[in-house]
């Protein structure tokens, strides 16, 4: 008997959109953190990337995805967002900002639409993976698809 797939929020919003994704499910596994996430599907950590939520100045928030293996620049980061500073949101304010958990938090399906910007080195590759909104899932996908399910500009915004 098959197990039934796992649906998040973000899988669902992409099916209803009839875009192509892949689903890498690594919930029989026990890692965690996104650097040990690309190790175990094997994948480049560069094309691996996290979801953070900012809050700005200003009192907007912002998602940012950077590569597992790098940090956000906060200074690069409130440039390309026109904000005097940003600041990491803290962990318990993301379930009932976003839907999402900590280490779970997908820059598709959110509660509210914020803006978004990706690293510009993701320009790099045909696609790249991302948090699938819950942990032990990850969605690969190419940048022309995910366009057309989130808005989203390039900027360099890492360490």
């Amino acid at each position: 008997m098959k197990n039934k797939e796992e649906k998040t929020n973000a899988i669902r919003l992409l099916e209803q959109k009839k875009l192509n994704f892949k689903v890498h499910d690594y919930s029989q596994s026990d890692v965690i953190s996104g650097l040990d996430v690309a190790n175990y599907l094997k994948e480049n950590p560069d094309r691996v990337f996290k979801t953070l939520v900012t809050i700005g100045k200003s009192g907007s928030h912002y998602v940012f995805l950077v590569p597992v293996n790098k940090e956000l620049n906060l200074k690069k980061a409130a440039q390309s967002v026109s904000e005097k500073n940003i600041s990491m949101i803290k962990s318990k304010e993301l379930l009932p900002l976003t839907g999402y958990i900590h280490g779970g938090c997908s820059p598709i399906g959110m509660k509210k639409f914020f803006t978004t910007i990706i690293d510009a080195s993701a320009k790099d590759f045909d696609e790249i993976i991302f948090s699938a909104g819950k942990i032990g899932f990850q969605i690969e996908m190419n940048l022309t698809d995910l366009e057309k399910i989130i808005k989203f500009k390039f900027d360099e915004i890492t360490i």
